[in-house]
């Protein structure tokens, strides 16, 4: 590698590569190509051969975290995809509707029951619902599309479906029910604040009165959906237990592994599913092209370990007294606000914000600090133009960004506001 190279700042050589990644985003290549590039240049400008390159891409290929990791995203598109196919996802729903007697409550509700799957472009699903209780009511067509996108991602801080946060347990070797149970009040923050634009609005939606029905037709369909969380901690918890050398790294994913298996059949045999619907979900180029994205994600960190990449960063940031709060809120949210997917934000940035986490000497407060910054990460896909579910929700109401902006405003604020604070508090206590 060229002398000059090592002259230029570690810091500055992996800003150039994130603008790197996030121009080949732009250019509309995909993620895992894009993150595969990335690596690669990654490793030249920080002084790697090419086998050397080659052979760590290959060890974070064949790491069991990698496969696990691949192997419960993939399931869990394919469990998404299954109740969808099956009829499953509008029952539940449907059965749903007559539990409640508030239309003002159902109106935020359903987006919210859609957002505990993982579909991309989910809100799109929630849609008609949201139109059809909010056609009697003084909603514009940016409110409605707000709600529909607002409260369809208020469980991503913390849900263990969503690819993000599995990937931040993996990144970061920690406790996938100690990242829940601590960043689960941001989406209490979420819910609450997210009402305060309809103020004044959501009053008038409340008074038409629905008819009850039994709970048991909604438990009926949503015992997949509590199978996945419930059968996935026990089997964590027992694996954790059994003291296998062999499973003990992967523990909580092969949990989340077999609970999945066993709801996606549970799914295909309630629902009588046809082999050839199973096997087009099964052969959905979906699947191959997010095994590759984890893949390629993981990759990209092997590289930055390896090209020592991350120890040159963190040294510089001791040695230039660089505040670690700022950093912890900056990066992720203007990859965030680039990209629009959470997980991208979280593989690009996280590797890196770990390491200075560690090197600042406060890895005690880890779980605060990814708290902190996955919140400002997922700020910044909330405010993505590139979100599909944001262009997918205003196109169906028919409204464009800027109205929609104006009413996540103070939300956003407040949501980055409490995160802060939250951190200041586990600061305090932890």
């Amino acid at each position: 590698m060229i002398d000059w190279i090592d002259n230029i700042p570690a810091i500055v050589r992996i800003l150039l590569i994130f603008i790197l990644v996030l121009l080949a985003i732009h250019k509309k290549l995909s993620l895992g190509n894009a993150f595969l590039a990335g690596a690669v240049a990654l490793g030249l400008v920080f002084g790697m051969s090419p086998p050397g390159i080659a052979g760590s891409i290959a060890s974070s290929l064949m790491h069991p975290k990698t496969l696990s990791l691949a192997a419960v995203v993939s399931l869990i598109l394919v469990f998404s995809h299954s109740l969808e196919k099956s009829g499953q996802m509008v029952r539940l729903l449907d059965a749903f509707r007559g539990l409640i007697r508030r239309p003002k409550v159902s109106l935020v509700i359903f987006p919210a029951l859609i957002g505990l799957l993982p579909m991309p472009g989910g809100a799109i699903f929630s849609a008609p619902m949201v139109k059809n209780l909010g056609r009697d009511h003084s909603l514009t067509v940016s409110q409605l599309s707000y709600i529909n996108y607002w409260f369809r991602h208020i469980w991503e801080y913390w849900w263990p479906l969503y690819p993000g946060i599995l990937l931040t347990t993996a990144l970061a070797h920690i406790d996938l029910w100690r990242l829940v149970i601590l960043f689960a009040p941001m989406t209490a923050v979420a819910l609450a604040i997210g009402y305060w634009p309809l103020r004044g609005v959501v009053e008038s939606v409340g008074e038409a009165v629905v008819v009850r029905k039994p709970l048991a037709p909604f438990a009926k369909e949503m015992a997949p959906i509590a199978a996945v969380i419930g059968f996935g901690l026990i089997f964590g918890l027992l694996l954790s237990a059994a003291r296998l050398t062999i499973v003990q790294n992967i523990a909580k994913e092969a949990g989340l592994i077999a609970a999945l298996l066993i709801a996606i059949v549970w799914v295909w045999h309630t629902n009588g599913m046809a082999w050839r619907t199973r096997w087009a979900i099964l052969k959905n180029p979906a699947l191959i092209r997010m095994v590759y994205m984890i893949a390629a994600i993981l990759m990209f960190q092997g590289v930055l370990e390896d090209s020592r990449a991350v120890d040159l960063v963190s040294r510089e940031m001791l040695r230039w007294h660089i505040p670690l709060m700022p950093i912890v809120m900056l990066l992720p949210f203007l990859v965030g606000s680039v990209v629009g997917i959470t997980i991208a934000f979280v593989g690009t940035t996280f590797p890196i914000l770990i390491s200075l986490i560690h090197a600042f000497g406060e890895e005690n407060l880890l779980l605060p600090y990814l708290m902190l910054a996955l919140t400002s990460g997922f700020v910044g896909v909330l405010v993505s133009p590139l979100h599909l579910c944001l262009l997918l929700s205003n196109a169906y109401f028919k409204t464009t960004l800027l109205p929609v902006y104006r009413l996540m405003g103070i939300p956003l604020a407040a949501l980055v506001s409490a995160a802060v604070l939250y951190f200041l508090l586990l600061r305090i206590w932890m």
